[in-house]
């Protein structure tokens, strides 16, 4: 029996001009620029509220309930986060997120200037902040797309990653010095002061929107819609499955940070600032050398050896004494968590098509920010038990064990896995008056297939299967009649009307060449036959506008070489 051939590949464009390029368009220079000051901000705010609390508390896991504070709000708010950022204009969720953290930074600043700090209000403050930034998160980086052109967004996505890292190799030794020289209320307001430049360069971003013949989904219709893609795809699920387990194996490093330069290095917040900023110039390297990583190693094989990698420097950094060995150690760490979480984020955003790509993109957030905020409350109570050393110790093993995931879960290819939204099909033609909200629709296809090519033509319909799921469809099924062996029914619903637009327009160049290689099992002089039926009319319609024959189902043939159903 001959195999499936298969299906094309979409071939990313030769980007020659290096991981720099995306800094040579305008907008993407200076929101790139704006947000590298605003992570400084946070990074040296991070630095004041975790020295702050050990400060007021000599608890493992209190100090490591600040970087819950901080990651769990990304976990919390990035699905509907994602949702709003596919919804609205990025632009303007953008100003309003950052808003939100700069209140948070304010209300820091001013409590602390008061003297009115309390372990609970430095929590509840950093929550705010973190959720300031769950909700940019999405709308930021879903935006990149419309900053430079498809060529360069590799180098865009890793750009964004070096920014953050840029600022973790400075930003925490300088906090560390403004906490030394002028307390930690310094920190907060110096945090509160760098969220400024990014307000005013969204504010003056003239953001070119893509005009849409469909109103936006509902929010709780957008969230679902977004779980659904996330669910019917394979690649993004083991992307995030990956992601979810690096976070919680390696948060110990940034949750016990603290600790290390208290009690291992008998150090200062400055000490604490400089094991920061080791491993935030790490991540700077990782992040410059990803793309020649993996153009050596591919995919799978540079996310094992950076998991090993950093779990060799967690277990140095366990058993050091030396600060500058610790710091050797995390610049190690550093660039193989870059890496690492650079490749996830690069896999997720190069799979998911534009309708669902802020989406996608709070999955990710979500994944590794949970990852992170579980990671830290479990490492904390887990240095209480067996002290900080021990906890670091077994966060190093998990690492070096995370790599036989990729036995069950091996990183998908991104190449293959790229390919842009498909040209819009015309609206089908319809007989019976429908409003947006008219549902739900039902649609069956007819083939006729070959009984020799049977099991291939099953095999392909397993893949529509999937694709029909993760752009809207619901209750897919496909049938074979017993009385004619050829014909073959695909049947699935969609909620209503508009929810079945938008699910035929959604299809990626990949998936259109997978749907015409079922179309192309099809025998027989006469086209595939399309049925769209609304489920349930009686009510659904109003009866002064029906008649008779309007009630028929309107039955479609498909051309084999054009038509989506």
């Amino acid at each position: 029996m001959s195999k499936i051939p298969p299906l094309p590949e979409i071939q990313p464009q030769d980007n020659a001009t290096g991981i720099f390029a995306p800094l040579r368009h305008p907008v993407f220079r200076r929101i790139w620029t704006a947000s590298l000051l605003s992570n400084l901000g946070l990074l040296i705010m991070g630095v004041g509220a975790a020295w702050a609390m050990t400060q007021m508390t000599t608890s493992a896991d209190m100090v490591a309930l600040v970087q819950t504070a901080l990651m769990l709000p990304v976990a919390l708010v990035s699905t509907p986060a994602g949702a709003v950022a596919d919804m609205f204009d990025r632009r303007i969720v953008g100003l309003t997120a950052l808003s939100i953290a700069l209140l948070g930074s304010v209300c820091l600043s001013v409590t602390a200037w008061l003297g009115l700090m309390t372990p609970g209000l430095l929590l509840l403050f950093c929550f705010i902040v973190g959720s300031g930034i769950a909700l940019f998160g999405p709308a930021w980086q879903a935006s990149v797309s419309e900053q430079v052109p498809a060529a360069a967004l590799p180098a865009a996505v890793a750009l964004n990653g070096i920014s953050y890292n840029i600022a973790r190799s400075f930003g925490p030794a300088i906090g560390g010095v403004i906490v030394v020289v002028a307390g930690g209320t310094a920190a907060f307001v110096a945090n509160a002061l760098l969220y400024v430049p990014l307000l005013v360069v969204l504010f003056l971003w003239r953001r070119v929107r893509e005009p849409s013949r469909l109103p936006p989904e509902r929010i709780g219709r957008a969230v679902i819609s977004g779980m659904r893609y996330v669910a019917n795809s394979p690649p993004i699920r083991i992307v995030l499955t990956r992601t979810l387990i690096t976070g919680l194996a390696g948060g110990s490093v940034s949750a016990l940070m603290p600790l290390v330069a208290r009690d291992l290095l008998h150090g200062s917040a400055q000490t604490y600032g400089l094991m920061l900023g080791s491993f935030g110039m790490g991540a700077v390297v990782g992040a410059l050398n990803i793309s020649a990583l993996k153009a050596r190693l591919g995919s799978e094989a540079s996310v094992r050896l950076c998991a090993m990698v950093m779990g060799l420097g967690i277990a140095v950094v366990a058993i050091s004494r030396w600060p500058v060995l610790t710091g050797v150690a995390l610049v190690c760490a550093g660039a193989a968590w870059t890496a690492s979480v650079t490749l996830f984020n690069v896999g997720v955003q190069l799979s998911a098509p534009r309708w669902v790509a802020g989406r996608a993109l709070a999955s990710f957030q979500a994944a590794i920010s949970g990852g992170i905020a579980l990671g830290s409350w479990g490492w904390g109570h887990m240095s209480n038990a067996v002290g900080v050393e021990g906890a670091l110790l077994i966060s190093a093993l998990a690492m070096l064990c995370s790599p036989l995931l990729g036995i069950w879960m091996r990183m998908p290819s991104i190449a293959a896995r790229s390919a842009g939204v498909a040209d819009f099909l015309a609206d089908p033609e319809m007989r019976l008056p429908l409003t947006e909200r008219s549902g739900p629709i039902v649609v069956e296809i007819e083939y006729r297939v070959d009984p020799a090519r049977a099991r291939l033509f099953y095999a392909v319909m397993q893949q529509i299967q999937l694709s029909r799921r993760r752009n809207g469809a619901y209750g897919w099924s496909i049938a074979r009649d017993i009385a004619d062996p050829e014909l073959w029914t695909e049947r699935y619903h969609c909620p209503t009307w508009h929810d079945y637009l938008r699910q035929r327009n959604r299809a990626t160049q990949t998936e259109r060449a997978l749907h015409q290689r079922a179309i192309d099992f099809h025998l027989g002089p006469e086209p595939i036959r399309l049925r769209r039926m609304l489920e349930r009319p009686i009510g659904s319609v109003r009866w002064k506008d029906e008649t008779p024959d309007r009630q028929s189902p309107d039955v479609v043939p498909i051309s084999p070489l054009g038509g989506g159903s």
